[in-house]
């Protein structure tokens, strides 16, 4: 009987959630997906070509876009503008007005984060080969495509 109470307990104290562990939202790539997708229909409309890379919270690549006729080097400036804005929740029009710092900081605009409805950081997202406020304007369709809020308020 003792060993069946001990087993028992055991069972429900491995079943219980650690209470040092808090769960938080999480970019996932459905949502990741939408936010390329959206933008990548949103710059075609317009015609233009542009990159278009989405990052988790943590700085991982998540979703990536290189449109037809857009220059191959575009795709590494998005990848740049949205890493530096998912991993430091800024967007980097703002980054840019911080003056020279680590290599991975964006100072062109066009680096956009990703919040959720609640406010919390998911992620960001780059875009690069149209004007700035063009490139920025693309990755906030995106997100706003996806349900998601490109500031923390």
């Amino acid at each position: 009987m003792r060993k069946a109470a001990a087993a028992l307990l055991a069972m429900a104290v491995l079943a219980a959630p650690a209470g040092a562990q808090t769960a938080r939202p999480m970019l996932d790539y459905a949502s990741a997906a939408t936010i390329r997708d959206a933008c990548v229909a949103w710059a075609g409309e317009r015609k233009l070509a542009v990159a278009v890379a989405v990052y988790d919270e943590r700085g991982t690549l998540m979703a990536f876009a290189l449109m037809d006729g857009a220059a191959s080097a575009v795709g590494d400036y998005a990848q740049w503008k949205g890493r530096s804005a998912a991993t430091i929740h800024v967007a980097s029009a703002e980054t840019a007005n911080w003056g020279r710092g680590p290599a991975q900081l964006a100072t062109w605009e066009g680096g956009t984060p990703v919040f959720s409805a609640a406010g919390a950081p998911l992620g960001g997202v780059g875009v690069s080969g149209a004007e700035s406020a063009e490139d920025a304007a693309c990755g906030k369709a995106g997100i706003a495509a996806a349900g998601l809020k490109d500031a923390k308020d």
